[in-house]
């Protein structure tokens, strides 16, 4: 009954300062899409159901070192990376349930296991969530990670209530453009994206959505949580400068008369990709949970056509195996 209460409910975000995407109660995108009540019951009885294949094993490749001095990137599954720069150990979006959603054992189910097992994760020193959304913000992985590491969770503005009920103990909420010192030597700025909020009946939009970009001595790296394209990519080069590494959204785009504001396709990424400047990018939130209508290795196809149209080398925007290790400055 208290999780059914909660959902109903949602969280009441912390105070925030109005500004151009939050107007004293709830956040919105600057440049908003709407869509009438019907979209979604349209979606839900005209999208193709195209049949994915479960994985229930695999041989997961070696788990990787306790610390990396120079910047290493190792792709868990959907959102959900390990980040290892600067001696600093960062999971995105951790995500280790069979299921995502308001109830234990219901919403939809993992289709890979994770690429690196729980318990073979390093010391985790940071935390980094996107948003609300049930996958990419899961209650038992963080409640796990807390048992275990104590990480500092650095989130989305309004979060910090739910976190708190969660049991975490260090917290830092981020609005766009904002930072956070984390570690010795790792700078965490927030940076906007284009998508929306939500984890009960009435708690549309009452937490934010946000990117982020990493900053070490040797090296910059921009996760870009769940977003749709926009000019963001552009602002956040101007701003931030050009990333070492992009990891960016490939996944959860058809159709795209639904997805288009909120998921970028493969197209979009390569895009994103080349309006950041980065040197690198790797794709991310795919052929993990079916929360759209593509087939589940559509987007790996997908950017192979984009990334050549572009005339892009595969090694600049590559789509990583489960629990693939890349290595992008030795240590």
């Amino acid at each position: 009954m208290r999780r059914l209460a909660r959902f109903i409910r949602g969280r009441t975000p912390e105070p925030a300062e109005r500004s151009d995407h939050f107007d004293g109660r709830r956040f919105h995108n600057p440049d908003p899409v709407s869509r009438g009540p019907g979209a979604l019951w349209r979606w839900y009885r005209e999208r193709e159901r195209n049949p994915w294949s479960r994985m229930t094993d695999f041989a997961r490749p070696a788990p990787p070192p306790a610390r990396a001095d120079g910047l290493a990137v190792t792709w868990i599954g959907h959102a959900t990376t390990l980040i290892q720069a600067a001696g600093h150990n960062v999971l995105t979006d951790p995500v280790f349930s069979e299921h995502v959603g308001p109830v234990p054992g219901l919403g939809p189910r993992r289709y890979h296991p994770p690429g690196l097992a729980f318990d073979d994760l390093p010391a985790i020193d940071t935390v980094l969530i996107s948003h609300a959304h049930y996958d990419h913000l899961d209650r038992p992985t963080i409640r796990r990670l807390i048992a275990h590491f104590n990480p500092l969770f650095v989130a989305a503005a309004g979060l910090s209530d739910w976190l708190v009920a969660a049991g975490a103990r260090r917290i830092v909420t981020l609005d766009w453009w904002q930072n956070t010192r984390v570690g010795d030597a790792m700078t965490v700025t927030a940076t906007p994206a284009r998508h929306w909020s939500r984890r009960g009946l009435t708690d549309r939009n009452r937490a934010l959505w946000v990117g982020y970009w990493i900053e070490t001595a040797g090296a910059s790296l921009f996760f870009a949580g769940d977003t749709g394209f926009g000019p963001h990519f552009s602002e956040i080069r101007h701003r931030l400068g050009a990333p070492a590494v992009a990891l960016l959204p490939i996944g959860a785009y058809a159709p795209r008369w639904f997805m288009a504001p909120q998921h970028m396709n493969p197209q979009d990424a390569v895009q994103a990709h080349r309006e950041l400047g980065a040197g690198h990018s790797l794709g991310i939130h795919f052929a993990t949970f079916k929360l759209s209508d593509e087939e589940q290795w559509a987007p790996v196809a997908a950017l192979s056509r984009a990334r050549a149209a572009a005339g892009l080398p595969e090694a600049n925007f590559q789509a990583p195996a489960f629990g693939q290790r890349v290595v992008f400055i030795d240590d």
